[in-house]
């Protein structure tokens, strides 16, 4: 036991243990402490990859919605998509829905 003492402090006398308990002690302030630590870097990253992929859905959805747009320009594909889309008729004409069994699961 008495030896293990002497061990100790000779190391401490050591000059590079200051260095290397500093070197500790900022590793871990930096890694968890600190208002910008590494842990919070990887959460606002993953954040981030979670929006860039919401964007790219949303991307997707507004090119698919301009395309629709654009073909609704004509007036015979409005009136196409009114009927299929919202059952919309003509004055003088009469609308028959036919579901069947598959289309209700």
């Amino acid at each position: 036991m008495n030896n293990f003492i002497k061990n100790l402090k000779s190391l401490v006398n050591k000059s590079y243990f200051k260095y290397l308990i500093i070197s500790i002690a900022f590793l871990i302030w930096i890694t968890f402490l600190d208002s910008n630590s590494l842990l919070i870097h990887d959460e606002l990253n993953q954040e981030i990859k979670k929006l860039k992929n919401r964007k790219e859905a949303l991307t997707d959805e507004i090119n698919k919605d301009q395309k629709l747009i654009e073909k609704l320009q004509n007036i015979d594909s409005l009136e196409h998509y009114g009927r299929e889309k919202y059952n919309l008729k003509k004055d003088n004409e009469d609308i028959f829905i036919i579901e069947y069994e598959s289309d209700k699961e």
